[in-house]
C-alpha cells in the first residue's frame, strides 16, 4: 500500500533520517518506536506528505507522490492520509460536529453531506451525545476522539498519529488504544503510529524500531 525507499533527510548539518526503506501494508497497524531523536515523527511527516525527502521516494500503490504539483498534493492527502495528533488541534470556535466536517467541505462535500459523514463517525465514537459542544466543554479524551472522527471523515487510505495518547490520563490512554483496533475491524483501516507508549507498540501488528536515523528492526 505504502512503499517508501531510500529516504533521507538533514535539517541543516543534522542528518535526520539516513537511509529508510519500509512498506506498510492494507489494514496493518504499525507502530513506529525509538528514543527521543531517532527521526519517528519526521519519518511519519514524510508518509504523510506533509515534509518531502532530500532523497528517495515515497509511494502510494502506484503513485508517486514527488510527482505531484502543489495543489495536486493537497488534494491528495485530505483525500488520503488522516492525521491524529498528540495535541489535538480543534478550532474552538467550532462545535464537534463542525471540527470533524471541516475536511469534507475542504474536499468539496456539501455542508449536509459533511454533517452527516461527521454525525456518523462521532456517533460510532461514543459521542453523539456531544455533536454541539465545543472543545472548551469537552474532556481531554473526547476532544481527542473528535480529532480521531476529523481524521477519519474523508475515509483515508492510511491514518498516520503522533503520540495520539500522550497527553491522556491512564483510562483515556487505553481507551484510545482499544478504538485504533476497532476501527480497523469496523472501516478497514490501515494506522501508523509513532509512540512512546510499550502497551501501544505492544498492541500492534508490527513494530518499526527507530534508531539515529535508520532502521533498527521492524
Amino acid at each position: 500500500m505504502i512503499e517508501i525507499r531510500g529516504i533521507k533527510k538533514s535539517y541543516g548539518e543534522l542528518q535526520v533520517l539516513k537511509g529508510i526503506d519500509l512498506a506498510i501494508r492494507e489494514q496493518e497497524i504499525v507502530t513506529i518506536v525509538g528514543p527521543s531523536g531517532a527521526g519517528k515523527s519526521t519519518l511519519l511527516h514524510i508518509l504523510g506528505t506533509l515534509d518531502a525527502p532530500d532523497d528517495g521516494e515515497v509511494r502510494y500503490g502506484l503513485i508517486d507522490v514527488a510527482r505531484l504539483s502543489r495543489d495536486e498534493l493537497a488534494t491528495f492527502r485530505n483525500a488520503n492520509v488522516g492525521f491524529v495528533f498528540q495535541h489535538h488541534h480543534l478550532l474552538p470556535e467550532f462545535t464537534a460536529l463542525e471540527n470533524v466536517s471541516i475536511p469534507a467541505w475542504i474536499k468539496g462535500d456539501g455542508k449536509k453531506e459533511g454533517e452527516r459523514k461527521a454525525a456518523r463517525l462521532l456517533q460510532l465514537l461514543g459521542l453523539s451525545h456531544r455533536l454541539s459542544h465545543k472543545p472548551s466543554e469537552l474532556s481531554g479524551g473526547e476532544q481527542q476522539r473528535v480529532a480521531v472522527a476529523r481524521a477519519l471523515v474523508n475515509d483515508p487510505r492510511v491514518v498516520l498519529a503522533d503520540e495520539p495518547s500522550g497527553n491522556l490520563d491512564h483510562r483515556n490512554k487505553n481507551d484510545l488504544h482499544q478504538l485504533f483496533f476497532t476501527l480497523r475491524e469496523s472501516l478497514r483501516q490501515t494506522f501508523v503510529i509513532v509512540t512512546h507508549d510499550p502497551s501501544l507498540a505492544d498492541m500492534s501488528d508490527r513494530q518499526i524500531h527507530l534508531k539515529d536515523g535508520m532502521i533498527e528492526n521492524a
